[in-house]
């Protein structure tokens, strides 16, 4: 493996890429060589809540399941609060029964997200795809533990890249999301940032991904 996309909705079955790819309980596809399984705040379906919890146990076992996620919180959406915050505890209970990490989705509610993970406990590294925010933000995060992802907002805002180069090195992945450009456009760009050459980088981030998903 040469590249590791952290969280892709595109499966693209690259040779020198391990993809983490984003999966729905309702539309599971077997095919996938690794992926996360999650329910995602947008698609919280009570009518549906303890079927999609009990395939999201049932995928945490298997070998190529190597995340639960991308689940979290959005402030911006009509979904109440109460209930996102109630099913992702739920799913946090089991990527800690089953020592997955979590892969998550935070619009507007990193501070509940923070608290979230220091009251429950949470052991399990936790990753917030996709970040954008400003520096005192991923400072927040960092300190309390949190693993950051990078993509979309790294190619499309250059005030990322001071944000981004003062993430310890330990401490972030690379991913694509739902963009068309590819992971190695966002590797070539991250190691222009952290004014690294790109076998270092693919060093670094498979150092993390060892850590992380023991791959």
């Amino acid at each position: 493996m040469e590249y590791f996309n952290l969280h892709t909705h595109n499966f693209t079955n690259q040779s020198d890429v391990l993809e983490l790819v984003n999966q729905y309980p309702k539309d599971f596809d077997s095919n996938i060589p690794f992926y996360s399984i999650g329910i995602h705040p947008w698609y919280i379906d009570e009518n549906r809540l303890e079927t999609d919890l009990k395939i999201i146990e049932e995928k945490l076992q298997l070998e190529n399941c190597l995340s639960i996620g991308e689940c979290g919180l959005d402030k911006r959406i009509e979904v109440p609060l109460d209930l996102q915050i109630s099913v992702f505890e739920k799913q946090l209970e089991l990527a800690e029964k089953f020592r997955k990490p979590v892969v998550i989705h935070c619009v507007a509610a990193f501070q509940e997200v923070i608290e979230i993970k220091k009251n429950k406990k949470i052991t399990v590294p936790m990753i917030i795809h996709g970040f954008s925010k400003n520096k005192q933000v991923a400072e927040q995060l960092i300190k309390a533990g949190f693993y950051l992802s990078f993509g979309k907002y790294l190619l499309k805002n250059p005030d990322l890249e001071s944000v981004f180069r003062d993430v310890p090195n330990d401490q972030f992945f690379l991913e694509t999301d739902t963009m068309e450009e590819t992971i190695q456009q966002v590797y070539e760009l991250a190691s222009k940032y952290k004014d690294l050459n790109l076998k270092e980088l693919e060093n670094i981030i498979s150092s993390n991904c060892k850590s992380v998903f023991n791959k």
